[in-house]
């Protein structure tokens, strides 16, 4: 029972691209498995939302990465991040950060890396993201 509910989700992650059309965002974001997966197109999270340029945006989504030590950035690109979370236990999380210049407002997508149910790891850690988001930008 336990290898069916960890097994299904250990394909390799997709590339992260830049932000273009609503359409490659929502492909490059979405979410295939709700068990393990959240998203800010669909799964009722806001997108994170910034004031100045997208470089800027970028420095914060950094800086606010930086506080939590369990976070590796894996791929950077000027307006997207690929970011690896290895929980305490050595589950691996990809969360797939893309900046929207025109609506000053970045899309993420959080997901387990294996299994089926992340028993709402990717969802709370996304909100515990938004907030700490919120307290870089206020700097």
């Amino acid at each position: 029972m336990l290898a069916v509910l960890l097994s299904g989700c250990t394909s390799q992650p997709p590339t992260v691209r830049a932000a273009g059309a609503a359409d490659t965002r929502e492909v490059a974001l979405a979410c295939t498995h709700s068990g393990n997966c959240v998203n800010s197109l669909t799964s009722g999270l806001a997108p994170l939302r910034y004031a100045g340029t997208p470089a800027q945006a970028l420095a914060t989504l950094q800086a606010t990465l930086g506080t939590f030590a369990e976070a590796q950035v894996v791929r950077s690109e000027p307006l997207a991040l690929e970011v690896i979370f290895t929980t305490p236990a050595g589950f691996k999380d990809q969360v797939d950060f893309m900046i929207d210049a025109e609506a000053q407002r970045i899309d993420y997508r959080s997901r387990s890396l294996f299994g089926l149910f992340d028993w709402g790891k990717n969802r709370s850690r996304m909100q515990e993201f938004a907030s700490r988001f919120d307290q870089q930008s206020r700097r």
